[in-house]
């Protein structure tokens, strides 16, 4: 079995369908009361590593940040990273780039939303928009002006899988964006050379740490570029086949407490 080859000394986390059961709004007890709790004991940072901003954090996970077990947070695709109240980067988009992307998916039809740190600015309102984000963030605004007046590091576009090739084709990407899906409705649009890989780097450097010093847990297509950099990765037996082909480790589904499974058997804890 591969394991750590350096001491550990940060954990980065992804948040659904790792941390959190998102259908449930629930984070398993093995992790609030076991995870959590060793890890620190052993002067361990444990970490969020997500697509959401910290205004989009599930309730569930606020007592464990007010109990301060999370103060580090790669957050937006690695696009707004802080420790603490230290802001440590941040990639806003450029208003070339937001004036494009906006003429482009109004000329398709296709709904868009702004994320700041915070916030989440939808440019109109409907069934498909409220579906995909309630989840997430159920107090998202409606302002298709929302960029004016705050600092905006990513898109969201609201379209299926079936209008993949043709937004692709639009040229709305040119040569400095890129897309994530996370929903069958719903994409992340960014820059290209941002990712949560690029946030955990900037962090690493914050630290002065070695990259061999991490570890991720992960489950989605976004956490592909954090697994090829980390020391050590780690899929959830949920996660995406193509995540686990790139994993270190698979663990047992969230479930069935795959995350404290993993850590005692790579005897991290």
């Amino acid at each position: 079995m591969n394991k750590p080859k350096q001491p550990i000394k940060i954990v980065f986390f992804d948040i659904d369908e790792t941390l959190y059961i998102k259908a449930k709004a629930h984070i398993p007890e093995s992790i609030t009361k076991e995870v959590l709790p060793r890890l620190k004991e052993k002067g361990i940072i444990t970490a969020i590593a997500t697509g959401r901003n910290f205004g989009s954090l599930p309730k569930a996970l606020k007592p464990l940040i007010a109990d301060r077990y999370f103060e580090l947070f790669v957050t937006i695709n690695g696009q707004y990273n802080f420790y603490k109240d230290q802001l440590i980067s941040q990639y806003a988009l450029t208003a070339l780039q937001l004036e494009r992307c906006i003429e482009k998916l109004t000329a398709l039809g296709i709904v868009y939303a702004f994320v700041s740190k915070d916030q989440i600015a939808v440019s109109e309102d409907n069934a498909i928009v409220n579906e995909a984000l309630s989840p997430i963030k159920a107090d998202y605004i409606v302002d298709p002006k929302y960029y004016l007046t705050d600092t905006t590091v990513q898109l969201l576009a609201f379209y299926p899988e079936s209008r993949d090739q043709e937004i692709a084709e639009s040229g709305i990407f040119a040569d400095d964006l890129k897309v994530c899906r996370w929903h069958p409705m719903g994409v992340d649009m960014l820059r290209k050379e941002n990712s949560k890989a690029r946030g955990i780097e900037d962090v690493i450097k914050y630290f002065g740490l070695s990259i061999e010093n991490t570890m991720a847990f992960g489950d989605g297509f976004n956490d592909l570029e954090m697994f090829d950099t980390v020391g050590f990765s780690v899929a959830m037996g949920n996660a995406e086949e193509a995540l686990k082909a790139r994993a270190h480790y698979v663990t047992k589904n969230i479930e069935q407490d795959g995350i404290l499974h993993a850590l005692e058997q790579l005897e991290i804890i």
